[in-house]
């Protein structure tokens, strides 16, 4: 997947079984594989750019679900625990949603990162000269110099795309302020169950007791 075309073949000599391994589509066969089966909301959004010794490859796709499943390399090696990348692509995805948001006044409070990552599938792919590593299993890139240059080649990438793909950014951007309004709707209820089950102790005084008075002027604290 990370090598557009390169063909992998595996031969067990013993009983002649053997194996191929090809995808000519990179990753975008990846991010294909990895939402297959479910419902998509719009073709894969693919870029690649080389810049002060970097090159990335980035490729996204959101389905109906719910989940995120964004998985990130370096030098091909699996970084399952991210690293500057992987955070720099996080900070711009965010970025680029809330600045088209506010771009053509549409109603959002502004969006979290857990909002426009909800049933998200990508990869981002990075070759760079010299990779830092923290710890010895090489899981998390430490390059600091990344996390800004991949902030920037998203971002500029992805608004691009955006304004290419009206339809695209809206369904996108539909999904992540529903993702918002379910968040923040699941916060409330949390907070009025808390509110219940402590004035429901029984062990407060009555002046803490719900106000049950509507004029403003007659309840409020100054």
């Amino acid at each position: 997947f990370l090598n557009s075309g390169l063909r992998i073949k595996i031969k067990d000599e013993r009983d002649g079984k053997e194996n191929e391994f090809y995808y000519e589509g990179g990753i975008v066969s990846f991010v294909e594989h990895l939402n297959k089966n479910k419902n998509i909301l719009h073709k894969p959004i693919y870029f690649e750019k080389k810049t002060e010794g970097l090159g990335i490859d980035v490729v996204m796709q959101y389905n109906d679900g719910y989940r995120e499943n964004v998985h990130s390399f370096a030098n091909n090696i699996n970084t399952v625990e991210g690293g500057t990348h992987l955070s720099g692509f996080y900070t711009a995805l965010t970025r680029v949603i809330n600045s088209y948001i506010k771009k053509h006044k549409m109603s959002s409070n502004g969006l979290q990162g857990e909002d426009v990552r909800e049933g998200l599938s990508a990869v981002i792919s990075v070759k760079l000269w010299n990779p830092q590593f923290e710890g010895q299993t090489k899981t998390k890139l430490g390059n600091g110099n990344v996390k800004g240059l991949t902030d920037k080649i998203v971002f500029d990438s992805l608004a691009n795309f955006f304004e290419e793909n009206p339809t695209i950014a809206k369904t996108i951007i539909g999904k992540s302020i529903a993702a918002s309004k379910a968040r923040e709707a699941a916060r409330k209820a949390r907070e009025l169950t808390r509110r219940k089950s402590v004035l429901a102790s029984g062990g407060l005084p009555g002046k803490l007791a719900d106000c049950q008075e509507r004029d403003p002027s007659k309840s409020e604290l100054f």
